[in-house]
């Protein structure tokens, strides 16, 4: 059994928005987080989708998944008060979902809706074969350590560098387990699922994703997101044309992401 926890519990405060959290912003005119669903719903080797909401919008998302025909979404859960802890009770119910058998766990942010049929398909191979898969994208530009004081303490070697994105997989009874773990030590805010379970010293295996596979934080990442949903459909129409206009915007995401792992997932 393959299943995917989406965590949609943040309140946007960064992006600003004063009408809603940003998982329920449109795009084209279907809500973001419906993007993402749609994309887990459409693949052949997702057998179910759990979702952790904020707890007031959780009749509003129900709404939305009758309205968009989302039969693969069995449960909607409140989210925690981190990211952590929506994660994880998200991870509760899929283990209800689950039964006896030790499921495949795709943990992705509901806000990434550019996700692809490739990457969750190399996902679940990779867990099955490994134990993990984090997926990543390479760095582009410099990153620099840096302390409180903003003085460089270290640069890495950019052709060792990745930035983390998502999904981030595992074994369903892994990753539950060592939540459990880390709420036994009073650790609630590991700033995502990759990082927890290095903390705790599990393998982590890498699957490369796609550059444009971003988080929607600020009121930029929207624009830009906005502008590859639209090269995407021009490819459909106009062939490489529309594809050059998605590696211009590639290019320009850069700029903006450089630090994206320490945005979290």
């Amino acid at each position: 059994m393959n299943l995917a926890v989406i965590f949609a519990g943040g309140m946007g405060v960064r992006m600003n928005s004063k009408a809603k959290p940003k998982q329920f912003l449109t795009m084209h005119g279907v809500p973001v987080i419906i993007h993402t669903l749609e994309v887990f719903e459409n693949h052949p080797e997702i057998d179910g989708i759990v979702i952790s909401c904020l707890e007031g919008w959780i009749e509003y998302l129900k709404n939305l998944i009758e309205k968009y025909h989302l039969r693969k979404v069995k449960k909607i859960v409140p989210g925690g008060r981190t990211g952590q802890l929506s994660i994880y009770e998200g991870l509760k119910a899929a283990r209800e979902l689950a039964g006896d058998e030790n499921a495949v766990v795709l943990v992705h942010d509901g806000v990434r809706p550019l996700i692809t049929e490739t990457v969750i398909t190399d996902n679940i191979r990779c867990v099955r074969e490994h134990g993990s898969a984090i997926t990543s994208v390479k760095v582009k530009e410099t990153i620099m350590e840096v302390d409180d004081e903003g003085r460089i303490l270290y640069i890495p070697d950019r052709a060792h560098s990745r930035l983390a994105r998502a999904p981030q997989s595992f074994w369903l009874q892994d990753i539950y387990k060592t939540h459990l773990q880390a709420l036994r030590e009073g650790k609630t805010d590991f700033i995502d699922s990759c990082s927890m379970m290095k903390h705790y010293g599990k393998k982590m295996y890498l699957i490369d994703g796609p550059q444009e596979n971003i988080k929607i934080t600020t009121p930029d990442d929207f624009y830009i997101m906005r502008a590859l949903l639209d090269a995407r459909e021009n490819s459909q129409i106009y062939g490489m044309e529309g594809m050059k206009g998605m590696e211009v915007m590639e290019e320009s995401m850069t700029e903006q992401e450089g630090f994206e792992k320490g945005r979290g997932n």
